[in-house]
């Protein structure tokens, strides 16, 4: 199967975050065949109940690990093709991505290259819980080649996140008579609208800061005072996370509880000598890998522009140079392992 027909066939299988097992179970048939042909072992790693992340390994250490993600956001999208591109939920985020790592280890295994791995990770889309595990387990690989779409540049840094519900609490009342009543979401509304009002940090590599307001919900019906509401938001960190944990504090003060979910730092990366390099302000799972899985290298086909949308797509000629990218720097990064 080429690296675009085996892209297909991925993003034809609904894998939205929780939902990973179907793709596991395929690319771990996909992976045993490989190393039945060339000599190596494939590892399930349980995550929770019917959720866990692939690792596989060809020779006898592991001096580079390609890794990417086994999840997507939601809406499925089935796969499409035309001259140019491949199109469909994954396509770029990230089951393309695995399919050009899986095409670069054959191509690898094939030239007699060894001491190499692959590692694929449950739930980066909520909370990186696949690469938080993965964390605990490591496997003594000192590279790692994580990939995300960054139109087949190494990211010479990424923004991290930082990730909150938000939740206020009233007293219901019939809505003809408000001042019976405690509305929850006139509470929220204005600790939003604080919110929105800081003044969030700027860093020379990385850019601003950024916040988003991604989901609402609360009340009962239009003739009640809603007694409950809440609202999950984000920011995007390019840097220390404490004033700005203090400026959202004071912002929700007497208004809403806040609830931190998740926080991820922002990176700062290295570049390898004659490949482009971007920065760029999306979140991926190397702060959770925690070096445990060796120096990190952030890159892979396809554009984030598109990633999470309805016109998400792969160019096909991104796929094919992804394919030499990671062939390239397994090689040049296994000789740097072994000097």
């Amino acid at each position: 199967m080429d690296v675009f027909a085996l892209t297909r066939a991925l993003v034809d299988i609904e894998s939205i975050t929780n939902n990973e097992e179907r793709v596991g179970l395929y690319l771990l048939d996909y992976l045993r065949s490989l190393a039945a042909r060339f000599g190596g072992r494939v590892e399930p790693m349980e995550v929770e109940p019917r959720r866990f992340n692939l690792f596989a390994q060809f020779g006898d250490r592991v001096d580079v690990t390609l890794s990417t993600h086994l999840d997507t956001v939601p809406p499925f999208a089935a796969s499409r093709e035309d001259e140019t591109f491949i199109w469909g939920r994954g396509s770029c985020d990230a089951k393309g991505i695995i399919a050009a790592m899986i095409h670069a280890a054959q191509n690898l295994l094939e030239s007699g290259e060894r001491n190499f791995g692959v590692l694929f990770l449950v739930g980066e889309e909520r909370n990186s819980a696949g690469a938080y595990k993965a964390a605990r387990t490591p496997r003594g690989s000192r590279y790692v080649i994580n990939g995300e779409p960054t139109e087949n540049k190494l990211a010479l840094g990424s923004k991290g996140s930082l990730r909150y519900e938000v939740v206020a609490t009233g007293r219901m009342a019939h809505s003809a008579y408000p001042e019976l009543g405690d509305s929850a979401i006139h509470k929220l509304v204005d600790a939003l609208s604080r919110m929105r009002g800081i003044a969030l940090p700027v860093d020379p590599l990385l850019g601003a800061s950024t916040l988003n307001i991604g989901t609402i919900h609360g009340g009962r019906a239009p003739n009640v005072i809603a007694d409950e509401a809440r609202a999950e938001i984000l920011i995007r960190l390019v840097g220390d996370s404490a004033e700005t944990k203090r400026a959202l504090a004071v912002a929700a003060e007497g208004q809403a509880e806040l609830r931190e979910v998740i926080e991820i730092p922002a990176l700062r990366l290295n570049p390898l000598d004659g490949i482009a390099t971007t920065v760029v302000a999306f979140t991926t799972d190397i702060p959770a890998l925690s070096r445990q899985w060796g120096e990190p290298f952030l890159i892979g086909p396809g554009s984030i522009h598109v990633a999470h949308t309805p016109d998400e797509r792969v160019a096909k000629a991104d796929l094919s140079e992804a394919v030499a990218i990671y062939i390239r720097m397994v090689k040049e990064l296994c000789k740097r392992a072994s000097k």
